[in-house]
C-alpha cells in the first residue's frame, strides 16, 4: 500500500457521501473526519458512524471498474477494446499484465482502504459504552465480513499477500501463503455468520423490506463459494471441501424454504437487474446500494460500445463463443441487447459490418449495466438519447439462484446427484427458459450435474462483474480453466453468428502458457515500498 494509504483518522470517509442509500440519519452533526482514533467509540453514534463509513468505503471501492475489476476478463463471456485507452482492460484479456498496469495501483489500493475502515471497527469497536452487546456483535460481524470479502479479492487476484490485522501499515509486512490467507478469510466469516442477523429490524440495514446490510444468509452464501474455492486450484482440497460448500449452499436454501430468510427467485429473468427492482430485489442476498444525487458509481455506459449511438465507453463487450453456446430463450434476450444503434441511427444485429470491415469492435454488447436516461424507468435501447455515466443501480453481490447453481455444483463434485441438487438446477433453468423446461434429472452423472450447475451459474452472471462474488473469470480460475481459454483465444478462429457470417475476436492473444499468468502481478508502485512484493 503506498503512503497515502495510512489512515489516521479512519473515519474522514464518514463526511462523504453515505452508502447505504444515501441515508442522512447518520453522521450530520459531528465533523467526524477530525477527531483522532483514541477520542472516537465513545457512544452508540460513533459505533453507528463507524459501519457508516465502512459502507461508504465499500461503495467507493465498488463503484468504478478501474477500482473494482481486476482479472474478469480473463473470463470467456467477456472482452474488450483492442486499440484506444483500455490497454489496462486488455492486459488481463491477453493473460498478459504488467506490474506497472495503470489500474492495478487503484485495485489494489481500494481492498486495502475496506480492510482498514474494517480493522478500525473490529480493534475498537467493544470498548464503546452504553451500547448493548447485540449491537457491539453486529457491528463486528459486519466488519469481519468485509475484511473477508477484500481478502478473498485479493487472493484470487494475487496469490499470497500480505495480511493486514491493525490500524498501522507494516510495509515489511511478509507474504502469508494462499492457504494462510484463506484460514483467516474462514474465520472472519465464521464471526460474521455468529453476528449478522437473518434480518434487520430497521434503516439504514433494512429498508423496503430488503437487507441493506450484511446479513446471515449473505454471510453462509459467501462461504459456501469460498469452500467451493478451496475446493478447487490452487489448494485442491477437492472433496471434502465440496462437501462443506453443499451444506452451507443448503443452509441458505432451507432458510428461504422455511421464511427463515425471505429471497426468493423472481418470475422472470429480465427482472434481476431491472430499475423496478433496483431497490427491492427478493432474490439479492448482497448489494450495494447508490443514489445518484449523492453516491452515484460509473456503471451505465461502460458495456455500450464506443461506436453507438447512445454514447459509450467500449470498455467490455461479450465474447463470440460464449455467446453462440449460450442457450437461447428469455434469459439470453435480456442478458444481450436484441440489436444496437450506431451511430447512423438505424438498428442493427451485433454482427453488422460494412465491406470492407470499418468497425473496430464487433461483439455482443451486455445490457446488465444499462440505465434509462429518464431516472427510475426502463431502458429502451431503441432510443437514441445519450446516457448518463453516472447510474443508481444496484450492484449485486449474491443472488439466490448463484447459490442454487453453487449448491448443485458442489453436490455433483462432491460424487453425487440428489433430488433437491437437480431441483435447484431445474428452478434456474426453468426460468431462463421461460417454461418449464425441467431438463435436468437425477438420471445425470455425478459430473454431468457439476458441469450443469458451472454453466448455469455462468449463464446466470455472464457479462456482470461489477464487485460480484463470482465472476465467471472466478469459476474458471478455480477450475484452472484459464489456460484452455488462452489457447483458444491464440487461435481466435472465426465463428458463424449467423448463416454465412462470421466473426471473431478483436483482441490478440499471443505467448506460451505458463500459471504466473493466473494471478495478477504486484503494483509496481506497491512493490517499492515493500521488498516482499519483489517476487
Amino acid at each position: 500500500m503506498k503512503t497515502h494509504l495510512y489512515i489516521k483518522n479512519i473515519l474522514l470517509a464518514a463526511t462523504v457521501a453515505l452508502s447505504l442509500s444515501a441515508c442522512e440519519d447518520f453522521l450530520t452533526e459531528k465533523p467526524y473526519g477530525q477527531l483522532t482514533t483514541e477520542g472516537f467509540f465513545s457512544s452508540k453514534e460513533d459505533l453507528d458512524a463507524s459501519l457508516n463509513a465502512l459502507y461508504s468505503v465499500v461503495a467507493t471501492s465498488q463503484g468504478q471498474n478501474n477500482y473494482c475489476g481486476t482479472n474478469f476478463l480473463a473470463g470467456d463471456d467477456i472482452s474488450t477494446h483492442p486499440a484506444s485507452n483500455k490497454q489496462p482492460l486488455r492486459e488481463h484479456d491477453q493473460y498478459s499484465v504488467s506490474d506497472n498496469n495503470s489500474w492495478l495501483v487503484s485495485m489494489w489500493e481500494q481492498r486495502h482502504k475496506v480492510i482498514k475502515a474494517a480493522n478500525f471497527i473490529i480493534n475498537n469497536a467493544e470498548r464503546t459504552p452504553d451500547v448493548s452487546a447485540e449491537d457491539i456483535k453486529q457491528a463486528l460481524a459486519q466488519a469481519h465480513y468485509w475484511r473477508a470479502y477484500s481478502y478473498f479479492y485479493l487472493v484470487t487476484t494475487w496469490g499470497k499477500v500480505p495480511v493486514m490485522l491493525e490500524e498501522e501499515i507494516d510495509y515489511n509486512a511478509p507474504l502469508k501463503s494462499i492457504e494462510e490467507v484463506y484460514e483467516l478469510i474462514l474465520s472472519d466469516l465464521k464471526i460474521a455468520e455468529e453476528g449478522c442477523p437473518a434480518m434487520y429490524s430497521s434503516e439504514p440495514y433494512a429498508r423496503n423490506g430488503i437487507n441493506i446490510a450484511v446479513s446471515q444468509g449473505a454471510v453462509k452464501a459467501t462461504m459456501a463459494y469460498i469452500y467451493m474455492c478451496m475446493a478447487g486450484w490452487p489448494l485442491n482440497k477437492g472433496t471434502e471441501y465440496y462437501d462443506l460448500a453443499a451444506q452451507k449452499a443448503e443452509e441458505v436454501i432451507d432458510g428461504a424454504e422455511n421464511g427463515t430468510y425471505y429471497y426468493k427467485l423472481l418470475d422472470q429473468y429480465s427482472q434481476v437487474y431491472s430499475m423496478a427492482y433496483n431497490e427491492n430485489n427478493p432474490e439479492v442476498l448482497l448489494g450495494v446500494y447508490y443514489n445518484r444525487d449523492r453516491t452515484a458509481q460509473m456503471i451505465p455506459l461502460t458495456d455500450f460500445l464506443l461506436d453507438m449511438k447512445q454514447g459509450g465507453w467500449g470498455d467490455t463487450n461479450g465474447e463470440i463463443k460464449f455467446w453462440k453456446e449460450f442457450p437461447e430463450g428469455p434469459r439470453k434476450d435480456a442478458t444481450y441487447f436484441p440489436k444496437i444503434m450506431l451511430a447512423d441511427g438505424e438498428l442493427h444485429d451485433w454482427w453488422y459490418d460494412t465491406d470492407p470491415p470499418s468497425r473496430e469492435v464487433v461483439a455482443p454488447v451486455f445490457m446488465k449495466t444499462a440505465e434509462s436516461s429518464a431516472r427510475g424507468m426502463k431502458f429502451d435501447y431503441t432510443d437514441p438519447t445519450p446516457l448518463s455515466a453516472n447510474g443508481e443501480k444496484t450492484v449485486q453481490i449474491i443472488r439466490l439462484s448463484q447459490v442454487y447453481c453453487w449448491y448443485a455444483e458442489a453436490i455433483g463434485r462432491s460424487g453425487k446427484v440428489t433430488a433437491k441438487a437437480v431441483e435447484m438446477l431445474n428452478r434456474v433453468r426453468n426460468r431462463a427458459d421461460g417454461e418449464a423446461s425441467n431438463i435436468y434429472s437425477t438420471s445425470m452423472t455425478p459430473e454431468q450435474l457439476a458441469e450443469a450447475g458451472y454453466n448455469e451459474h455462468g449463464w446466470e452472471i455472464a457479462g456482470y462483474y461489477w464487485a460480484g462474488l463470482a465472476s465467471r473469470a472466478r469459476d474458471m480460475f478455480r477450475m484452472y480453466r484459464y489456460k484452455e481459454h488462452f489457447e483458444f483465444r491464440k487461435e481466435n478462429p472465426e465463428i458463424e453468428v449467423a448463416p454465412g457470417i462470421f466473426r471473431k475476436e478483436a483482441v490478440a492473444v499471443s505467448g506460451t502458457w505458463d500459471d504466473s499468468r493466473m494471478y495478477s502481478p504486484y503494483p509496481y508502485e506497491d512493490a517499492i515500498l515493500n521488498p516482499n512484493l519483489k517476487q
